[in-house]
């Protein structure tokens, strides 16, 4: 779509810089910047030539000639494709960033046992089940894909599965077979009358994590596969835990992310991530050292040590344990405290993000109201804590007014996950393929990647339908992200389906029905 292609330079959108930049890279275009060369030769001209009447006239006009060709109009394109690309890299890395955000602060499905698949043809489907804590309980390899096809075991296999550990959910990886293996799954769930539904899960990263030094300390027995079956049962049940264990630029929701800057790519993605972790909170007993070495004033080396002290001494049952931890100085605890949560210790306060420091105010806040710590969260408490006076309380106790409803809000969802309010994704029990799409179906999708020209929606058959970013909204949208992110569940109408490009085009424009006149 690029040969013979020309845009004005300060037209062209960023993506399509970097578009054109891989294509230069890959030697399947060559890219320039045109300018009007008689132009500039006569502006230049005009600004050296003081006497047109000079015998010198024409030797200093071969000269303007000569120097602009050869080093003025090659130096001014590198400056100006330098700038587009600089430019465009800022936008993808703010694109990206913003999409992994959205993807790490996706709903988890806790306390739910799942069945992780890892789709594959020849060499057969990976499946790990893991328990409501993430703890794997069963792993093995079924082949109802081609070439093998054996669905009667495959499925006598799930079945067993499902009924030995009382399974809910089915996680289907979306890589190489998943379209196959949902086919068995649906078909299976409808045969036997299974009380289970599935659902397609991104395993972007899986392979990648499955093949690290942190799968292979984690699970040092099992196949790479195995790993990966385990990433995409537990990147259901909470997406951050799993994800944060994987190189940020391997998730694979931005545009061009792989033509960027490395550096600058990094370090925005963990600044991502960091924000993410310390958003929700870490369960300090069950988390891993890789969530934990995102938490604020942590780093690997004490996430370790922190994890090795867990299992050497047993659950941490106050804040206050963490202080015995090796290399976690008083001001590492005062930075991370407010982050790590200690459920069912020994203070209620320790499952809430109220810091320490404001434990003498929360305490004092408890007894002025007749709450006692262990009540916090209850309906009675929530109704008490409602209506009180916040201004004169925030005076009484001589704290911040902002301050004491960070603490209140605290009090009244004591262990709240800011996940737990968005939408849960999107189960099934049956299946859809391309060519039962007609135009202006109406389907309820899932957003799985937003990009300057648009938004990619799962739309429940193998590939991702996309709207473009003229038919996100009834206004103009600069910017798609200000119309959806990364998760969203959005209602979405067919355009228009392109069996032989694999194409979908959606629009979250509902269409207006014709009038028929007689």
């Amino acid at each position: 779509m690029y040969y013979e292609f020309e845009e004005r330079v300060n037209q062209v959108p960023s993506y399509r810089i970097l578009a054109m930049n891989r294509g230069e890279k890959e030697n399947v275009l060559r890219v320039s910047v045109r300018i009007d060369a008689s132009l500039m030769n006569d502006r230049i001209e005009k600004r050296i030539v003081k006497r047109f009447g000079s015998p010198a006239l024409p030797y200093v006009q071969r000269a303007i000639e000569d120097g602009y060709k050869r080093l003025v109009a090659p130096s001014i394109e590198r400056e100006i494709r330098n700038e587009c690309t600089e430019a465009a890299e800022e936008k993808a890395i703010q694109v990206f960033a913003s999409n992994l955000k959205q993807l790490l602060l996706q709903p988890p499905f806790k306390e739910k046992v799942v069945l992780g698949i890892d789709p594959a043809y020849r060499t057969g489907c990976k499946f790990a089940v893991v328990d409501g804590i993430g703890k794997v309980l069963e792993t093995g390899v079924m082949y109802p894909t081609p070439p093998v096809n054996d669905t009667k075991k495959a499925g006598a296999i799930v079945k067993r599965l499902v009924e030995t550990y009382s399974v809910t959910v089915i996680a289907i990886g979306n890589g190489t077979a998943s379209r196959e293996t949902e086919t068995f799954v649906a078909d299976l769930i409808a045969e036997a009358n299974l009380d289970v539904a599935y659902l397609i899960v991104n395993e972007a990263g899986a392979s990648v994590y499955s093949a690290s030094e942190k799968a292979r300390e984690e699970f040092p027995d099992l196949e790479v596969e195995k790993r990966s079956a385990i990433s995409i049962a537990r990147r259901l049940q909470d997406p951050l835990s799993e994800l944060v264990k994987i190189d940020p630029k391997s998730i694979g929701v931005g545009q061009y992310q792989h033509d960027v800057s490395a550096g600058k790519l990094s370090d925005s993605l963990d600044f991502v991530v960091e924000s993410a972790v310390n958003l929700v909170g870490v369960d300090v007993n069950t988390a891993s050292s890789s969530l934990l070495q995102y938490v604020a004033g942590l780093n690997g080396t004490v996430a370790n040590l922190i994890v090795k002290h867990r299992e050497e001494n047993g659950k941490y049952m106050s804040r206050s344990d963490l202080k015995k931890v090796p290399r976690l100085g008083a001001k590492t605890f005062e930075q991370a405290a407010g982050f790590l949560r200690i459920v069912e210790g020994k203070d209620p306060l320790d499952q809430t993000p109220i810091h320490p420091e404001s434990y003498k105010v929360t305490k004092q806040l408890l007894k002025d109201m007749n709450i006692k710590p262990q009540e916090i969260g209850s309906e009675d408490t929530k109704e008490r804590l409602q209506i009180a006076e916040l201004e004169q309380l925030s005076n009484e106790l001589d704290v911040g007014k902002i301050t004491l409803q960070d603490i209140v809000q605290a009090l009244m969802r004591p262990g709240r996950d800011p996940r737990e309010d968005l939408p849960k994704p999107i189960l099934k029990t049956g299946v859809m393929a391309m060519e039962d799409l007609d135009e202006g179906m109406e389907l309820t999708g899932t957003v799985r990647n937003v990009v300057d020209f648009g938004a990619f929606i799962d739309i429940g058959v193998k590939q991702d339908g996309l709207v473009h970013i003229s038919k996100l909204a009834n206004r103009f949208v600069k910017n798609p992200q200000d119309v959806v992110a990364v998760g969203d569940i959005v209602t979405v109408w067919v355009e228009s389906v392109d069996e032989r490009k694999g194409r979908i085009a959606l629009t979250m424009l509902q269409p207006t029905k014709k009038k028929v006149t007689t």
